[in-house]
């Protein structure tokens, strides 16, 4: 006796299409499981057992062979068991075969056989209906995040005997379909939370560094901070993400699809809606590669490059992290995805995240200040050798954050003065200069001037020569690569955008060319 049954299989967020077949022959007990599955998923057939047995049916005394096909695509984990359940339960005759045709089974079984969720359902959810499905089975914790996957009906269950009650037609349909319309435009709670979120209003004294912070926002733009501890760095950082706009649909849940790989939370504030607030990563610098790239054994897993994606990530002490940690950020820097080769295959994760570096001038951190900086010139050298030249290239501002001075933190503790911008205020005026670069690009693949290719804007968007004569004479002196010359023009367009002109003058160049700053921001020699 033969029965199938239909599950998915995740590389990355590449999916295949996976039949599970089982096949129940005359010979001796026994339970085979084949078609490359890995450790954790051979560990399925004794949970499979147990869950079908203790769910009050009967275990078939033959042999039973089950086949996840195609068997070249690698299988892990336990979101097969209640696949593999089903079919061998079709296969023995409990489960009506042909009611299992066109649903994706996902879930794990517990022994007693009770179906709990896996990681990944909403990329495994997205791939069954792109790949045809018009049902799939979860389990009940997984409705609400499989739910938001608009064009399939949706079936949670508890149990196995309720799996196969529904199939049987004697459960009743508790399965929902495009409810997802209401959780995805019910961003209310969201747009609320952003005001829970650290204001900049709380930054003082550091103007120069508030505006830097506007245009970073304004057009996407990476960043750097250099300067002493305590000069507000960090804080600086933090309330980057509360001035950007609300994702996109689409951009929610591609950024939710690999949170969900990672066992994440995908809701927002309310645990209702789809959380479409930009993520803010700030790993630890003793991070590895893995924890901020991706990887694993067989099946790599998500970084925090990956977790940042259309978000920020920010990486505190930058020099501190390790040498081929930062240079493996280059690469994403321009591709906005990471690719990981692996012996089981490549897995593909998006990685376009706006870079927040900061950094002390020195390992002691005291050059700036008044005292004055103890450090040697070999140590000085070898601490700003961890930023390599390409890494640094890529960034587009590059900003020295002086402490505030103790005339103006006196005048802060007095009241005498307040803060030029809230967050509330930024973010209307970022969406604003957005608005006017997403309008300009609309023709384009580009959302954001940080995008802009550089043929683009030697092209369609080429400026006149008075505009870039400071940028010129900075090429031709060698004192600027033609990388940072694009860089430049770049940061132009967001200032004239945030300016609400329709095209950068000569001031918004310089201005840039100042936001760009040295190409050696540590001051090493």
């Amino acid at each position: 006796m033969l029965a199938k049954s239909l599950a998915v299989s995740l590389l990355g967020l590449t999916a295949t299409a996976i039949e599970v077949e089982a096949d129940i022959s005359s010979q001796l007990p026994n339970f085979v499981l084949v078609g490359l599955p890995d450790a954790s998923l051979s560990e399925s057939t004794a949970r499979v057992r147990a869950a079908v047995v203790n769910s009050g049916f009967a275990w078939p005394a033959r042999r039973v062979t089950v086949n996840l096909s195609p068997a070249s695509v690698p299988k892990q984990g336990s979101a097969f068991d209640l696949a593999i359940a089903m079919a061998v339960l079709a296969a023995n005759g409990s489960v009506r075969s042909d009611a299992m045709a066109d649903c994706v089974l996902i879930g794990e079984l517990t022994l007693d056989g009770s179906v709990r969720a896996v990681n990944g359902i909403l990329p495994m959810v997205k791939a069954a209906r792109d790949l045809g499905a018009a049902r799939v089975m979860v389990s009940r914790e997984s409705l609400a995040e499989a739910s938001l996957i608009a064009g399939i009906h949706v079936v949670s269950v508890e149990n196995l005997k309720q799996a196969v009650g529904w199939f049987n037609m004697t459960l009743v349909d508790e399965g929902t379909e495009n409810i997802c319309v209401g959780r995805i435009k019910g961003v209310t709670a969201d747009a609320i939370a952003i005001f829970d979120a650290p204001d900049l209003a709380d930054v003082i004294g550091q103007d120069l560094a508030v505006n830097s912070l506007l245009v970073a926002a304004a057009g996407a733009h990476h960043m750097m901070m250099v300067g002493t501890p305590g000069a507000g760095k960090t804080m600086l950082a933090e309330r980057l993400p509360g001035l950007l706009p609300d994702l996109s649909v689409e951009a929610a849940l591609e950024t939710a699809a690999v949170a969900s790989i990672a066992g994440r939370s995908v809701f927002g504030s309310d645990s209702a809606s789809l959380d479409r607030r930009p993520k803010f990563e700030a790993p630890h610098h003793s991070s590895s590669m893995a924890a901020i790239v991706g990887g694993g054994l067989r099946t790599p897993k998500p970084g925090a490059i990956s977790l940042a994606h259309n978000g920020v990530l920010f990486l505190d002490e930058a020099p501190e992290f390790q040498t081929p940690v930062l240079d493996s950020l280059r690469q994403p820097l321009e591709s906005s995805e990471i690719r990981l080769h692996r012996a089981a295959g490549t897995a593909v994760f998006p990685a376009r995240f706006q870079l927040v570096l900061a950094a002390n001038p020195c390992p002691c951190g005291k050059a700036f200040a008044i005292e004055g900086c103890k450090c040697t010139a070999i140590s000085r050298a070898r601490y700003a050798q961890k930023l390599s030249g390409p890494l640094l290239d890529r960034i587009d501002i590059r900003l020295v954050v002086q402490p505030v001075s103790a005339l103006k933190q006196k005048m802060v503790r007095e009241g005498e003065v307040t803060p030029a911008l809230t967050t509330a205020m930024a973010r209307s005026m970022v969406a604003e200069a957005r608005l006017a670069a997403s309008t300009r690009l609309k023709k384009t693949p580009w959302n954001t001037n940080s995008q802009v290719s550089a043929n683009y804007l030697r092209g369609p968007l080429k400026l006149p020569g008075q505009a870039t004569r400071a940028l010129d004479i900075a090429l031709n002196r060698g004192r600027m690569s033609m990388r940072g010359y694009d860089r430049c023009l770049r940061l132009a367009w967001t200032l004239a955008d945030l300016a609400g002109r329709n095209s950068p003058i000569a001031d918004d160049v310089a201005q840039a060319v100042l936001l760009r700053g040295n190409d050696n921001p540590l001051g090493v020699q």
